[in-house]
């Protein structure tokens, strides 16, 4: 079972009836156990509303007790009132080789003068899904591989988006916040994959989710499905996945 790196999975409304029951983490120790583990890791988060907006968090707080968790999050991120409008939220988060995911509700921001905490209730069970089959490497800096386009709206505006990382199905990409937003669910013909100056592939990507980054560069991780990849340009971006792993063990040995 694969899905994309930071997208939800297509998970159904009726637990009755659910295709992916025996993935599902239901009993409060366990849940908890979980997300205490999110929390003592500090590993990313993405959250993301059913429109597909969507920001990086970290677990701050799990209150078995009261029944609620608290995410620390930017305050200043533009997509946190989309966010808290949308009163339900789809959380997912790895540990090790292991998709977590679950449903946040009750949404509530709040403010202090150290922090700012988006607050919900805890869910009532966790997803534990296998990472997907297909390996995803994550780009070097040096000689750092981009995405060209022109910009669907602006056709006028040439666009060289880095790729952060890259799997046989699918990217994310690096949208800097000085560039009109590109929204999930856009479908994009004409990208040429620009990875190294021996493989240059052309291809249709898929906008699935975009999520907020701050560090060095603000802007969004666009994460993106490779649609439609013929088989010889399927062969030739799996050599490059290949070639890129075997040159970050060579830099991890310096």
């Amino acid at each position: 079972m694969a899905f994309l790196d930071t997208q939800p999975a297509p998970l159904g409304d009726d637990p009755g009836n659910d295709p992916y029951a025996e993935f599902r983490s239901s009993h409060p120790r366990e849940v908890l156990a979980l997300l205490r583990e999110l929390r003592d890791s500090s590993t990313p988060v993405a959250l993301s509303s059913p429109s597909g907006v969507g920001l990086g968090a970290t677990v701050w707080t799990v209150d078995g007790d009261r029944g609620r968790i608290a995410f620390d999050v930017e305050p200043g991120d533009p997509q946190l009132p989309g966010l808290v409008e949308a009163n339900e939220l789809t959380a997912v988060a790895y540990l090790d080789s292991v998709k977590l995911q679950f449903d946040l509700q009750g949404l509530v921001l709040v403010r202090s003068p150290r922090a700012t905490a988006l607050q919900g209730r805890l869910p009532a069970c966790v997803y534990r899904f296998q990472r997907r089959a297909a390996f995803r490497v994550r780009t070097l800096e040096r000689g750092a591989p981009v995405a060209r386009l022109r910009h669907p709206s602006l056709p006028d505006m040439p666009l060289a988006l880095r790729i952060l990382d890259i799997s046989i199905g699918g990217c994310a990409l690096m949208l800097p916040e000085d560039v009109p937003p590109l929204p999930p669910g856009l479908e994009m013909g004409g990208v040429v994959l620009d990875l190294d100056t021996d493989t240059l592939l052309d291809v249709t990507l898929r906008i699935q989710h975009a999520t907020s980054v701050h560090g060095k560069v603000n802007g969004l991780r666009l994460g993106c499905e490779l649609l439609r990849l013929d088989s010889g340009s399927q062969r030739t971006l799996q050599r490059y996945i290949d070639q890129t792993q075997k040159r970050r063990r060579l830099l991890s040995l310096d």
